[in-house]
């Protein structure tokens, strides 16, 4: 991420957004201590009709669909707007409205309590040591996702390309999407 952010208030930003534009979240927490990074939550942008939603998968609610107006009153100047597939002429196979839709269809599943556990167990010493996280993003799992797992798994199976390709989706972290290539910070949301 930038070292300087640039703030765009909700009624231009809303203009400005793209279908699949990558959501992420600072706040200070165990996952963005943890992380390695400063963000704690992803999600990606949605358009339906002239209104912008959230597409994310939350800790005690699930997948789900919010709008993204109530998200920037909720969480004034820490959601960070990334472009997905920047530079654009690196990804051409990259399908936006594919992995949104991906997105669309984890509204309703539980949240990944057991996969962030899992996660959240590699970054103690000793296992650290011991155990390293897999590659493989054809293992399946039948746990249901957590927000960047889902963001990352929405990326590769619907949009085509896989934002973190040296890491499993079942450990990515939001700041390995804010460190990916795949993506571009573009502004941060304020009401």
């Amino acid at each position: 991420m930038n070292a300087s952010l640039h703030s765009i208030p909700w009624r231009t930003a809303r203009y400005t957004l793209s279908e699949g534009d990558l959501l992420l979240f600072r706040r200070r927490g165990l996952i963005s201590l943890a992380g390695r990074g400063v963000h704690s939550h992803a999600a990606k942008a949605a358009r339906w009709g002239d209104d912008w939603f959230c597409l994310e998968v939350r800790e005690f609610k699930g997948g789900r669909a919010v709008t993204l107006e109530s998200q920037v009153r909720r969480n004034p100047g820490r959601i960070d707007v990334y472009a997905a597939g920047e530079p654009s002429g690196r990804w051409p196979r990259y399908d936006r409205h594919e992995a949104v839709a991906y997105m669309r269809r984890l509204a309703g599943c539980e949240y990944g309590w057991w996969s962030v556990l899992g996660t959240a167990l590699l970054h103690l010493p000793v296992i650290r040591w011991f155990y390293r996280p897999s590659l493989d993003d054809l293992a399946k799992s039948s746990r249901p996702p957590f927000c960047s797992q889902a963001v990352a798994m929405a990326e590769r199976l619907g949009g085509g390309v896989d934002p973190v390709p040296n890491l499993s989706d079942f450990f990515v972290e939001p700041a390995d999407l804010a460190r990916s290539p795949f993506y571009r910070y573009r502004f941060t949301l304020v009401p």
